[in-house]
């Protein structure tokens, strides 16, 4: 592989590549700070796909972010191919110092290759040992335990021919002053104050869901306390359809939904001035770990080293704790059977109430 990085080398502009959902764009904030403080004065730019792109837009430390968007293909070949081409060329105009992919697509290998970064880290997956992705990467990091790591320890794993280790790796979630200031005038309208929890028992994958009746009941539990409860979803219609129906299995009026009315950066201003967050494997539940407010998070058959909250200030609450679960791999997404029924409204009420009274 090509020689080591010299001690001396400071790059001037960085591009980072991440290709996934909105949980994983967040956890790449803790290479994108680790790549601030290392180099103060570079510009940090990232590659990513459009509608994840509230996840990272605020960031201080970033200067541009380059987009993909997945609707593309939908307008024909030629459209597609142009489209491709703009973003290589745009890529190539920047004259990046160092591209880091953090992705398995060639789609973002060729990017990697086409740069024509001196310096381009990209990992060294078995189903891509092949002369095409050793020539796109001049720095393959070798994915030996890659499985055994959690997310933002194989990130941050990227950073190694930089010197940049992964010890105090913080995960980060910005939004603007304007996202503030229309959160504060929600809960001013909805005559909301603080402390409140927040909680959010969706997800796009029904199978990392509670039961709707255990979440009412939990809802009704912590109203008794004393505690405002909001909660909040996407504007998915199922996540939607869900709000609905828990909503109407819960006997106290102290709830408060704003489900589907906030953007994700706006939710992450909420959350930020939440109490206590409870929620599913979620990007939410990402959010609410960056940001450290206390997080309580239920979780079913995904790999919970790899997505368990990230930081300090949080529980995580397993399915598996009481019941066989399926593998992670052999799990049909789009089952409607919910894996976590076998967590008992007990043991959430009571870790929620151990939050809330330190």
């Amino acid at each position: 592989m090509a020689s080591p990085i010299p001690a001396q080398f400071v790059p001037q502009n960085i591009l980072l590549i991440k290709l996934r959902h909105h949980g994983d764009m967040l956890l790449t904030t803790p290479a994108i700070n680790a790549l601030r403080q290392r180099y103060p004065h570079a510009n940090i730019d990232v590659l990513l796909y459009k509608e994840t792109r509230p996840m990272l837009e605020a960031h201080p430390a970033i200067r541009q972010l380059h987009i993909i968007d997945r609707n593309w293909k939908k307008e024909g070949g030629w459209q597609k191919f142009r489209h491709e081409m703009a973003l290589l060329s745009a890529v190539r105009a920047c004259h990046y110092d160092v591209v880091i992919n953090l992705a398995d697509q060639w789609r973002s290998a060729i990017i990697t290759g086409f740069s024509a970064a001196p310096v381009r880290i990209g990992f060294a997956f078995a189903k891509r040992d092949n002369l095409l992705w050793r020539w796109c990467h001049n720095h393959l990091i070798s994915t030996q335990n890659y499985n055994q790591l959690h997310t933002v320890e194989q990130n941050m794993a990227a950073l190694q021919p930089l010197s940049i280790g992964a010890e105090g790796a913080k995960a980060s979630m910005h939004f603007s002053a304007a996202d503030q200031q229309k959160v504060q005038d929600i809960l001013a309208q909805q005559r909301i104050s603080r402390p409140f929890i927040v909680i959010q028992p969706t997800s796009r994958w029904v199978f990392k869901c509670w039961e709707d009746e255990k979440v009412a009941q939990l809802i009704d539990t912590l109203a008794a306390d004393g505690h405002t409860i909001v909660l909040t979803a996407a504007p998915d219609r199922q996540e939607q359809a869900m709000i609905a129906n828990i909503l109407s299995l819960c006997h106290n009026q102290k709830v408060v939904s704003l489900a589907g009315q906030l953007s994700l950066p706006q939710l992450a201003a909420l959350i930020d001035t939440a109490q206590l967050f409870i929620g599913v494997d979620s990007a939410p539940m990402h959010m609410a770990a960056a940001l450290d407010t206390p997080c309580l998070a239920l979780f079913g058959p995904t790999k919970l080293h790899h997505w368990r909250p990230w930081g300090e200030n949080n529980r995580v609450i397993w399915a598996g704790d009481y019941a066989p679960l399926p593998s992670p791999d052999d799990i049909d997404t789009k089952t409607q059977q919910r894996y976590l029924s076998a967590i008992p409204i007990e043991d959430v009420v009571a870790a929620a109430r151990s939050f809330l009274h330190d």
